[in-house]
């Protein structure tokens, strides 16, 4: 195997040439425009992402066959892709006569230098590169990237910075509000998997995802501010406190919750206390339990015909007046405790009591279970069968989508 130095090349204002105008020098003249480099393209005709380029100012096009090395001069590399092996092996000897590296990609196993099969993966402390070559074997470094980046959005790899920036340094700490999703690892997104992959702290909600807790390398401190039905021993003031105090030290800290940061989970406050503090805040939204919880229980929050909105709402409070029709769905979070007391007020402002009611307990564990009932039976089966937070409450039409439904059934 012919032996390779692996090299980091900054091309900004630098000029590339580019012999050929097919698909292949398409990619490669992309990658040097996006890298900052003044782009000359050598070829009687051009494929349509390249006229694109040159349409847009950004490439310099040269509409006819190579012509020598004068085409080369200035330039500090070369790629060649005519198609035509003459062509491209006189575009690499005069690149070699004069001293420049070119890229011959008509000849992985000869040509002198070689683009990496490449990816782009966006961590906070800035961009990460993942390139792989193997030589004469485009293929073979295509799926070892692939699985090097597929490791990166899962989580699987240590993205924790091994060069502290000062904490003076204003983009060194920073914060991300992840949610979780309904509990389970697989619900969320591959950027969460990211973000925790590169945070020194991890502060936790009861309802976060567990397993990918459990998974953080041992150096990364895990801080519980888990909150149970009326008991927050952590108050949310102090929350914010903490997320400000640990990014202003100069570190990555994850703000993981279950479902969405922003759907009835403060995760507004949180950013703003943070961007008081001059912190920088990104927000990766979560699969929120509020749709995710009813599908697990195979109701849909709309469906043709039978409901044509849906509106999310605590149930710490009093439900204000809604949209009275089994047409349009209610989901209540948090609605357990007060159960009871939300029947009532829906009735009373004009639901009626035979409205079907679901109450999801645990959505996605393996001891999920539903409720079903209607308003007027729903809080005695529910007291009845012992219900316990964590629970989404579906109040509509579509419960009777619901595998087994009949009122009153278990």
């Amino acid at each position: 195997m012919k032996s390779a130095t692996p090299l980091v090349v900054d091309l900004t204002g630098r000029l590339a040439v580019a012999v050929g105008g097919g698909p292949v020098s398409a990619r490669r003249v992309r990658g040097f425009v996006d890298e900052g480099a003044l782009v000359r393209v050598v070829a009687p005709w051009v494929c349509e992402d390249l006229l694109d380029l040159v349409h847009e100012g950004l490439v310099e096009w040269h509409a006819r066959d190579y012509a020598g090395p004068a085409d080369l001069e200035g330039a500090w590399l070369v790629h060649t892709a005519t198609g035509d092996r003459q062509t491209d092996t006189a575009v690499a000897a005069d690149a070699e006569a004069s001293r420049t590296w070119c890229v011959d990609a008509s000849d992985a196993a000869a040509t002198r230098v070689s683009v990496a099969a490449r990816a782009d993966v966006t961590t906070p402390a800035g961009r990460l590169t993942v390139a792989t070559y193997a030589a004469g074997d485009p293929t073979l470094a295509t799926t070892a990237r692939d699985g090097v980046v597929r490791a990166l959005a899962t989580g699987g790899l240590d993205l924790r910075r091994g060069r502290r920036s000062p904490a003076s340094d204003g983009r060194s700490g920073w914060v991300a509000l992840v949610g979780g999703g309904p509990g389970v690892d697989g619900l969320l997104t591959a950027r969460g998997h990211e973000l925790l992959a590169s945070a020194d702290v991890v502060v936790v909600d009861r309802l976060a995802p567990r397993g990918v807790v459990d998974r953080l390398p041992a150096g990364v401190r895990v801080v519980d501010v888990g909150k149970t039905p009326g008991h927050h021993p952590v108050p949310q003031s102090r929350i914010n406190d903490i997320l400000v105090e640990e990014a202003s030290r100069g570190l990555g800290v994850v703000r993981l919750k279950g479902g969405d940061s922003y759907v009835l989970g403060r995760g507004g406050e949180e950013r703003q206390a943070c961007e008081a503090g001059g912190i920088r805040v990104e927000v990766v939204p979560g699969v929120t339990s509020a749709v995710a919880v009813p599908a697990a229980a195979g109701i849909p929050v709309t469906h043709r015909g039978v409901a044509r909105g849906f509106t999310v709402v605590t149930g710490h409070d009093d439900v204000p007046t809604l949209p009275t029709g089994g047409d349009h769905t209610l989901v209540l979070l948090m609605g357990v405790t007060r159960l009871r007391r939300t029947a009532e007020l829906l009735q009373a402002h004009g639901r009626s009591g035979t409205c079907p009611v679901a109450v999801v307990e645990r959505g996605f564990a393996p001891d999920q279970r539903t409720t079903l009932g209607t308003l007027a039976t729903i809080a005695g089966l529910a007291e009845q069968r012992g219900v316990q937070a964590p629970a989404v409450v579906v109040v509509g039409d579509v419960v009777r989508l619901a595998p087994g439904w009949r009122p009153g059934s278990r």
